[in-house]
């Protein structure tokens, strides 16, 4: 039975210490600037963003959450602590060891990889993987659980979601089969990609990072996963491929039409304050 989910939050959170707002309070500004953003409080008590998230989670029949962390993760874990008791989940956390010859952690896969090295029971099971700032849904967190395929990923409307259109515009669009089988992720597509790749119901769909794997099929390719050229780093959309191009497995795309609420700088801070009104 899958009751496993892998939060990434070992990023450093560096487009949001980079981005500028003249609307946000002091508070607001000091959290975005010295903390991880999952860790950045919302709502009229006051709760970091990854309550929200890790609620949903609980929610959708989660038994079991691994936290995928920076080595310095005490103030991380001393604010999930403090709201730890209002949720029925277990709660561990991996480490995302830096090598000593790089400053930022290696990519998502590698993110993935060393939470199982570090779970060695995931590798022969099943496990979903979702990042830590955005804040999925009840229901797409039970699609992504209840699902019967080895490797899925929810396939999101991009008309959905609730972006400015220059940001939605540079999402990767995902190209998949006449079955939804993932075929190809197309990055920074043109208009021209975008119109050649609708889905059967003419439909742009996008990967927002909500993912089932298969550890026993997929394992091995994190393991093998190269560094992207351009971003030097290890990344979960490379590593699917792969498996894919390998024949040895495959990834059906899950559709889905709904928002999906993200935390990438500091004017969706203002966006997600208002959500929690």
């Amino acid at each position: 039975m899958l009751d496993t989910i892998i939060v990434m939050a070992g990023g450093m959170s560096s487009r949001m210490k980079k981005s500028e707002s003249d609307k946000l309070d002091h508070s607001k500004f000091e959290q975005a600037n010295k903390t991880s953003k999952s860790l950045i409080t919302f709502g009229k008590n006051n709760k970091p963003f990854i309550y929200f998230l890790l609620k949903n989670i609980s929610d959708a029949g989660f038994e079991n959450v691994v936290l995928v962390v920076s080595k310095d993760y005490k103030n991380f874990k001393d604010s999930v602590d403090k709201f730890y008791d209002e949720l029925n989940l277990n709660i561990s956390y991996a480490t995302q060891h830096i090598p000593d010859d790089r400053q930022k952690p290696m990519g998502t896969a590698d993110a993935v990889f060393q939470a199982l090295e570090q779970n060695e029971k995931l590798k022969e099971s099943f496990f979903c993987v979702c990042n830590s700032d955005n804040l999925y849904s009840e229901e797409a967190l039970k699609l992504i659980k209840g699902n019967d395929y080895d490797n899925a990923f929810l396939s999101y409307d991009r008309d959905s979601l609730d972006f400015p259109k220059e940001r939605v515009s540079s999402f990767s669009v995902v190209k998949l089969d006449n079955e939804n089988n993932l075929k190809a992720i197309i990055e920074k597509p043109t208009t021209e990609q975008v119109n050649n790749n609708l889905d059967l119901e003419g439909k742009v769909r996008v990967n927002m990072n909500l993912f089932k794997f298969s550890g026993s099929k997929f394992f091995k390719f994190l393991e093998e996963c190269p560094f992207d050229p351009v971003r030097n780093e290890k990344e979960l959309p490379t590593a699917m491929i792969n498996m894919i191009q390998s024949k040895e497995s495959y990834v059906k795309g899950i559709p889905i039409a709904e928002h999906v609420p993200d935390l990438t700088s500091k004017s969706d801070i203002i966006t997600i304050s208002k959500f929690f009104e």
